[in-house]
């Protein structure tokens, strides 16, 4: 199921800098990076067209001004030449890359965990917490690493605060799973590897009549029946350091050896951490990463990953049972 897309309207900054001096050049350039905004073109920069981003532009057109500069604003849809996806896709790279700064920031604070005073340990979770809530306000699409850094920061405050699994949760899950059955699960557009592996555990193994529906990953609000999934606020996502499917997994209490190898292998695609380091996982690397960077409609992507996956978990259930009879 997906929506269709209309051309969607941006705002355009069109400017000209002064030559001199070099820092207010440096200066707008930060500006601009600090809004979310991208360049289109040379002296271009696009934001999507919304109130708070349209007041954004007017201060630095202002500024610009003010420094001996030219400014214009502009709302326009691209017709010719760059896609909204092409444009969209600017803003997914620059924010996955900030994404992945702040993932390997607080993968660091949890590797020097032993070694930190609590309050040393706090000061440094709290400093990287402020951060990605900055960067979650002009993460306009829901960029890819973001629930996965999420997820890190949130580990790191439940070492802070004590909070360990207890089996009073285990069984809450197990209880609430019946309740997740003949929905709509909802996610990101564009998937990959987790939303795609988490698609298939959910119609084969929590909801075999589940339907899927593919949004923009920012602001989106469930309507009646309706559960989101690997994207901003869902009711399954990233938690500590557990990718999606690894939380769908712990949730509905599976316990199969196949899926556990899965698991691993989706884990450190999508985590890029390395922690299990099956000799299957450059392969579903490879053949995941062709899936998601093709053209492929979302529908098809997922249909196309579940054979892939449904070949791994055949194979894995396979090489257990004989492990069995040995």
């Amino acid at each position: 199921m997906t929506e269709s897309a209309d051309p969607r309207p941006w705002l355009l900054l069109l400017h000209q800098l002064p030559p001199q001096p070099a820092y207010f050049r440096v200066k707008i350039w930060r500006r601009l990076q600090g809004l979310g905004a991208v360049a289109v073109k040379n002296s271009v920069y696009a934001l999507p067209a919304r109130d708070e981003s349209l007041e954004d532009f007017q201060w630095l057109a202002q500024e610009i001004v003010d420094g001996g500069g030219e400014a214009t604003i502009v709302e326009a849809r691209f017709v010719d030449g760059l896609s909204d996806a092409q444009v969209i896709g600017l803003f997914d790279a620059a924010r996955s890359a900030d994404w992945e700064q702040i993932a390997t920031e607080a993968r660091q604070i949890g590797e020097a965990w032993g070694g930190l005073s609590t309050d040393e340990a706090r000061t440094r979770v709290e400093r990287l917490a402020k951060r990605a809530d900055k960067l979650a306000a002009i993460d306009f699409f829901g960029a890819a690493g973001r629930e996965t850094a999420a997820g890190l920061i949130d580990g790191l405050r439940g070492r802070l605060d004590g909070d360990n699994d207890s089996e009073a949760d285990m069984a809450a899950s197990e209880t609430s799973s019946a309740q997740w059955r003949e929905r709509t699960w909802v996610t990101r557009r564009n998937v990959a590897v987790d939303r795609i592996a988490s698609a298939w555990l959910i119609r084969r193994f929590i909801d075999r009549q589940a339907r899927f529906k593919f949004v923009d990953g920012r602001g989106y609000k469930p309507e009646p029946g309706e559960l989101r999934f690997d994207m901003v606020q869902a009711e399954f996502t990233h938690e500590g350091d557990r990718c999606t499917f690894e939380t769908l997994m712990r949730r509905a209490a599976l316990d199969d050896p196949a899926v556990a190898a899965i698991a691993e292998i989706v884990h450190d695609i999508d985590l890029k951490d390395d922690r299990y380091e099956r000799a299957e996982t450059a392969g579903v690397a490879t053949l995941m990463g062709a899936l998601s960077s093709g053209t492929l409609d979302d529908d098809t992507r997922l249909a196309r990953g579940a054979d892939i996956l449904d070949s791994l978990y055949d194979a894995f259930s396979a090489a257990a049972r004989k492990g069995k009879r040995k």
